[in-house]
């Protein structure tokens, strides 16, 4: 049944935010992020330091993009004032296996003793850092950074081998959120 659905959400204290043309942007101190927002009947508008989603024949289905959206705005006032961290652990019991950032991707070496590499992309505004078998993604963008993780995590998935005997890989160990 359509009914009117109307939410609201405040604007934190220090962030400025605007929305055109189905893009939400919100900025700070020198930071800022931006996402595409667009449900088809709902309309986005910023009033004052509120964000108000407005429908007036609206569904079930509606409300929940209406409350998905809510959060991914939570997320980005979240980013703006702290970064998003993932640490992801290399594990190896065949081969060891050699990274190194390059321009933009990930570079897995010697991978289960393969010799060509494999690359992992990293998006852009994520800062990837190596050190020995422990890498660190941070970004202000939780999408972002969660995307780089599972790019690099997915880099060494293992086909047509027994996954009991060959456990190499790189895994995520810690990602926001798990531990709050």
């Amino acid at each position: 049944m359509k009914t009117k659905l109307s939410e609201k959400m405040q604007i934190p204290e220090g962030i400025s935010c605007n929305y055109k043309d189905e893009i939400f942007s919100c900025s700070k101190s020198g930071v800022s992020l931006s996402r595409r927002m667009h449900i088809p009947g709902v309309q986005f508008q910023i009033k004052g330091n509120e964000i108000h989603l407005d429908t007036a024949k609206g569904n079930k289905n509606q409300f929940k993009m209406m409350k998905s959206n809510i959060a991914h705005l939570n997320n980005l006032f979240k980013g703006l004032n702290e970064k998003y961290t993932y640490q992801l652990e290399a594990c190896n019991v065949h081969f060891p296996m050699t990274l190194k950032v390059d321009a933009g991707k990930l570079t897995i070496n010697n991978f289960l003793g393969e010799k060509v590499p494999r690359h992992a992309l990293i998006l852009p505004d994520v800062h990837v850092d190596v050190k020995g078998q422990k890498i660190t993604v941070t970004s202000h963008n939780k999408d972002h950074a969660g995307q780089t993780a599972a790019n690099i995590e997915k880099a060494t998935k293992i086909r047509n081998r027994d996954r009991r005997v060959f456990q190499d890989g790189i895994f995520i160990t810690e990602k926001p959120g798990r531990n709050e």
